[in-house]
This record gives C-alpha cells, structure tokens and sequence, in this order.
C-alpha cells in the first residue's frame, strides 16, 4: 500500500496484493517466509515507480515466530500457529504454572495456538533448534530484520506472546523460567513509531531504492488497525493530553479472517473477569492498551468459499451474501471457536457435523451456509460484547466495525440487530492505514494518536447501520446459548 499525507487528509492505494497461504509438509503447517519475503520486495519495486518514498513499515499477524542461529540465519521455517503441534500442549503448560498465574503475570487469554504454547511445544519435544537458537522473533521482526539488519521484537507483537508482562514492561522472566524457554534470546523491545534502521544496501541496489527509514509500526495488524478507529465522542475531563480517550462508550470490531472485539483503556486491565471470559489485554499505538477477545471469524465462510472452488463450484462472495439474504432465519447456529473449525478441512462437511452432534438439522444449500455463519458471527459478537462490559465496568454505546468485514453489510446488520447498538463500519483498509499512521508519528507528521484519528475522520467515509431490534434475535440469542451449553462450551 503507497499512503500519501498532504498535510489534513491520507490516500491509500494498493500497489501489489499477494497470497498468504500455509504450506502443508508432513504432519506440519509452514509459513514459507521466503517467498513472503519476495514478494514484499516485488511490491516495493512496484512502489518506488509509483511515487516517491520516504519511510517503510510492515506489519504481520501475531503469535507465530522464528528462531535465528548465532549466523542470524533461520534455523527453520515458521510453524503456523494452525499446527497440530499445540493439540493438548495448553493442559500440559497449566500443571507447571496455574492458569490465574499465568494470566496475572501476562493478560493474555488462553488460546491453544499462542506462542507460549507453541514455544513449550518444542520444549516438551526437547527440540534441538532451541538449544541452537540465538535470537527470538515475530514473523513482522523477521522481515523487518531482513529489511534494515535489526534484531528487535516491536512492542505490540510483544504483548501477544504470553511471556511479556505488561506491568513491569518487558519479557516475563518467571514464566519463560517457568516453561524452560532460554531468556538469553529474547531481543530488545521497541515501541511503535520508532525508526528502526535503514533499508539494507543490496536491497536498496537490487530495487533501485534510496536507503530508506524502516520504521518499527504496530507490527501487530490488529494493533496497527485498532490505531485508525475513527472515533468520534468527547474526552473526559482530566484525560492525559498525549492519549486519546475519545473511545470512552465505544466497542471496535477489526473484522477479518479473525474477528477482535474489544475496546481501548489507557493502562494495562488485568482482572477477575478478564480471566473468566478468556479476555485479553495487548499493547496498543500511542500509548493505548486494547482489551478484546479473539473470534474465529470469517475464516469458516473463506473455508467454504474454498471448498466450494476446489470441487469447481465458483461463486462470488456478493453472490453468497445475496443467497444468504434469502435463506431461512436462524435455521442452524454454530459456534465458529469450536475445535472442529480451528484446522483446514472440509468446512460445510465440519458445519454439518457439528449441527448434527449439537441435536440441529444441518443447513442445505450454499445460501443456508453462509446466512447460518452469519447469524451464528453477529451471536458471538453479542455474546462478547456482554463479557467485554463486564471486563471493562463501562457500557458500551456503538461498535466501530474495522477491516474487510466492514465492507460485509449483511453481517453489519445482523450484528447491529443481534448486539442492539449502531455498528460503525469502516475504514476497511485499517491496518494499513494504522501503519501508515505510525510512520507519519516517527516522522514527526502527526503529534499523537488523537490526532491521527482526526485525520482518518477527515480522510474516509463510514457507514452506520442502526439495530432494528427485532424480538427474533432475542429468541435466537437464547437458541445460541443453549447450542454452545450442549457443546460444552459455556
């Protein structure tokens, strides 16, 4: 993405967009991060010939990592945390260190995928590479390691790893003791809008470039997305000037693959309910800390959508949303966090299956399929939310939806419908808008996150979908409790 700041307004436009798919070797999920990495220096090959550059920042997806030898060369590729080598890791982990110890020390929620249990899995396997490891990193370190030669893990990406307390500002040391991870390789840690070094010469050469500023952003998407929420209510009185408390009544929504609900707090919140609920609190841009839960979102309906393609039944998504449109109401629910969707697979197969274990006649049909994860989604998403008050000791007015799923307007409505506030939608592009955002502060073009938010107000438009407040949702909530309690899941 080339962003372009005139002094009042941002543009965005995408230069290159490439694949970002696992690779399946044996019993394992790979990130080929080679070829990633190529493609990042094709796209900004590209960019160089579209504009004049003065800055870099790149951001990734959190929890997966990469270990280097003392050389600063992988000693294999990332693992992605859709990898089986987690699968009863987590219930292992929690005999070392109780679970409230865990969550007191770090704030993170107890996912089987986090890194914390993807690092203990090797320790369990008295893996070799741990011992030949020199240096730990983030998918987003690695690349911006390959770009300026820096070896420094950026604070967002930190917070998610479970081993980084977010009292005392730096790596846990009792639970990386605790699990038997090596404390000597973990890097530095940076904050967000720091200049990190300068693209590296041979790239500089083979692309024809200026020797750059890298700029460390918010290398966690989801950070780097939660950065460019255009809120819009007051600041309470006595709010500290150079952090933006705007976000006081307001719920965001980073809507993709993975759904985020949560909210902003301008501290470190780690309490009793976050730890019922599974919350969790990661470092945030300009100085916010963001409390949300992770959902398992979009990802069933893509599954779908590939299945489908694979057996040569092409569809455009607009297409299912309008077949969706038709189908019956609150035929089959489903809770898209169970285990049955966490892998690749067969996912309508999965959607029957599940439905058929949780006592429900399985939805027929392409449209039946999307409308039931649909409506199952904008039920999670109230189900949430209710936690997500509580955590907070706040109500909660609106929900800024952010991402690609904002550009989903059935699911915003449903969502409205179902939660019973205004749903925000856009900008869709707000992670890489958030990291352009970061970039402009390093720069020294933009003085705080209020005021980057006041540009990303100015800049992109939104649109507002009012609940309607139908009694079937109500009715449907209580179905989709009753569902999840079957499974076992609350």
């Amino acid at each position: 993405m080339l962003g372009r700041f005139n002094g009042a307004r941002i543009t965005l436009d995408e230069v290159y967009r490439f694949p970002n798919g696992p690779v399946q070797a044996d019993k394992h999920i790979y990130w080929d991060v080679h070829r990633l990495f190529g493609e990042v220096k094709k796209g900004l090959g590209m960019a160089v010939a579209n504009g004049s550059l003065v800055s870099i920042g790149l951001d990734a997806w959190g929890n997966d990592f990469c270990l280097l030898d003392p050389a600063g060369e992988l000693v294999e590729n990332p693992h992605s945390y859709r990898d089986p080598r987690t699968d009863g890791v987590m219930e292992k982990a929690l005999i070392n260190m109780p679970r409230e110890d865990i969550y007191n020390r770090t704030g993170v929620q107890f996912m089987q995928h986090n890194t914390l249990f993807q690092v203990y899995s090797m320790v369990l396997e008295k893996s070799p590479l741990l011992e030949r490891a020199a240096t730990y990193l983030m998918i987003a370190d690695l690349f911006n390691y390959w770009l300026c030669g820096i070896k420094a893990c950026e604070f967002t990406n930190a917070t998610t790893t479970q081993f980084y307390d977010p009292i005392k500002g730096d790596w846990c040391l009792s639970v990386l003791e605790a699990f038997q991870i090596p404390s000597r390789i973990m890097p530095p840690v940076v904050q967000p809008a720091t200049r990190l070094g300068t693209l590296q010469p041979a790239i500089c050469k083979q692309l024809n470039m200026p020797a750059l500023p890298v700029i460390a952003v918010g290398t966690h998407d989801t950070a780097s997305a939660a950065c460019a929420v255009p809120y819009s209510r007051g600041v309470p009185s006595g709010a500290p000037a150079d952090i933006d408390y705007t976000f006081q009544d307001a719920a965001f929504l980073s809507s993709g693959t993975w759904s985020l609900m949560g909210a902003e707090v301008g501290g470190p919140l780690i309490n009793s309910a976050g730890l019922q609920h599974n919350f969790t609190c990661y470092g945030g841009v300009g100085g916010a800390w963001l409390v949300w839960k992770n959902i398992q979102a979009l990802w069933v309906l893509q599954e779908c959508i590939r299945n489908w393609t694979e057996a040569g039944e092409n569809d455009t998504l607009e297409n299912l949303v309008g077949l969706a449109e038709q189908a019956e109401p609150f035929a089959a629910l489903i809770d898209v966090d169970d285990r049955l969707f966490l892998t690749p697979g067969d996912f309508p197969v999965c959607i029957a299956d599940y439905c058929r274990r949780t006592g429900q006649r399985p939805p027929e049909g392409k449209g039946a399929i999307v409308r039931c994860i649909l409506e199952s989604l904008a039920l999670k998403y109230r189900y949430t939310f209710e936690h997500l008050q509580e955590v907070l000791g706040r109500r909660l007015s609106r929900i800024h939806v952010i991402g690609g799923g904002s550009l989903n307007a059935l699911l915003n409505r449903f969502t409205a419908d179902a939660v019973g506030v205004p749903v925000v939608a856009g900008p869709a592009e707000a992670t890489a808008l958030g990291n352009f955002l970061a970039q402009l502060m390093a720069l020294g073009k933009v003085g705080s996150l209020r005021q980057a938010r006041e540009i990303v107000s100015r800049s992109f438009e939104t649109t507002t979908y009012e609940p309607s407040y139908v009694a079937d949702w109500d009715d449907a909530v209580v179905r989709f409790l009753g569902v999840m309690n079957k499974d076992g899941r609350i």
